[in-house]
This record gives C-alpha cells, structure tokens and sequence, in this order.
C-alpha cells in the first residue's frame, strides 16, 4: 500500500497545524518548509500529542523530560518562527494508538484552530527504513489525525460534547504527510537551512550527540532535491499532498 500521487499544492493557504507524536519530529522533517510558510505570511500552530518522555540518551531522571522537552519544541518553534505550540495532556510517549480518544482531541484542535492546511506523519509504513518514519506512534499520529480531518473535524454528530462547548465543526482541505514512502512534493529550502538547523540545536536533548554542521543532514536534503529534480547544490523536505473536500 501507498500514496496516490501528490494533487497540486493549495495556493490560498492562510493557517496551518502541524500534528505530530514528539517533540522535535516536526523539526527533524519539516522545519525548513515550516519556516517557508511562516515567511510568507501564512499562521502556522503545532500540536505535540506526548512530551516525549521516552526520549533521550543520558542518565536524566525520567520525570524531568517532559518539561525539558517541552521547553525545547517550544525554543525549536520560536527559531522558526512558530508562536503557538500546544501539548496534549495524558498521552505517553511509545503508547500511542489511533484511539477515540486522541481522534477527538485532535479533532478539537482542527476545529479551535480552522487550518486550511495540516501537516502531520504518514500513517502508512516505510519498510525500507523502519527507524525514524515508522515509529509507532508516528504511524498511530498519522492514522488519526487523518481520522480526525474525515469524517470527524466536519461532522457535527462526531464528539458531541465538542459542539456543545462551542467548537463547530470545520472542513481541511488538504493535508501534507511527513514520512511515508515515495514522497514526490519537494520543498525548496535551501534558504530555511540554517533555521531548521537552530530548531533541531534546540533539541539539546535529543540532538547534542549529533554533528548537525557534518554531512548526513545536508546529504538526505540533498538526496530529496535531486529525486525532485530541483538544480545542484538544494536542499529540500519531500511530502505526498492530498486533497481533503
């Protein structure tokens, strides 16, 4: 299984919502492009479901990851220039499921914020790289941030309780995936590097054993522009784009 090919990017586009399992998934896929939007005017808004209290690579005590991470998305949005970055409360990183439950609270999310656009994980597999994209709970994120844009965002009868706190219901009209096998929409973002390099140095918790100045970044960036046919020497994030109406 995989993605039809990727449909013409909207050109309208005023909000979009990220949504995605960790802090930092979306700056290690997607900062650059996020940095590209916020430039041109458009209101970009994050939505991490867990505090990424699984991460890390030292003898940190456990119970002060979470505030540690937050903070650290929060410094990795503002290099981007993202001002809101939202967190989900009682949702552990590596348990996550597509459930009802976080259905609805991403559905409440899509219905406050009224994104044209939402860019979140593939919900489907890459087995040729099963570390990084197929994490679980990037997949579970995927399958029910899609869940929630169809039918659940647009239909009043879903999650009744949202409705009768006021969050009417809301069409998105096309949705852009991080992850998933044979991404054929390239973003350019040559110019965003160096940001999407300072939003991943905020990551100090999850980045600090990396060389970010060595080449495997800018070797996989390169890789996506020259599969995208962009000229030598770009950089680009790659996504499948699809349409939601």
């Amino acid at each position: 299984m995989t993605f039809p090919a990727s449909a013409p990017a909207l050109s309208d586009v005023r909000r979009v919502l990220a949504v995605f399992a960790h802090p930092d998934d979306i700056d290690f896929g997607s900062a650059g492009t996020v940095a590209g939007w916020v430039d041109a005017g458009i209101d970009v808004a994050y939505l991490i479901v867990t505090r990424g209290d699984a991460g890390g690579f030292d003898d940190t005590p456990r119970d002060q990851i979470p505030v540690i991470r937050e903070n650290e998305q929060r410094a990795a949005a503002a290099a981007v220039g993202v001002k809101q970055v939202d967190f989900l409360d009682g949702y552990r990183d590596g348990q996550l499921t597509p459930s009802y439950a976080l259905r609805r609270d991403i559905t409440a999310a899509i219905r406050r914020f009224r994104p044209d656009r939402i860019l979140t994980s593939s919900p489907l597999r890459r087995w040729e790289r099963l570390a990084g994209p197929s994490h679980p709970d990037h997949l579970a994120v995927g399958e029910a941030t899609t869940c929630a844009i169809y039918p659940d965002s647009r239909n009043p009868f879903a999650h009744p309780e949202l409705l009768q706190s006021g969050l009417e219901p809301w069409v998105v009209r096309e949705v852009w995936y991080a992850g998933g096998p044979n991404p054929d929409h390239a973003v350019d973002v040559t110019e965003a590097y160096p940001r999407k390099v300072a939003a991943l140095r905020a990551h100090a918790s999850q980045t600090a054993h990396l060389d970010l100045d060595g080449g495997w970044l800018r070797d996989r960036m390169v890789t996506m522009a020259e599969m995208a046919g962009l000229p030598n020497g770009r950089l680009a994030e790659a996504y499948t784009v699809l349409r939601t109406e």
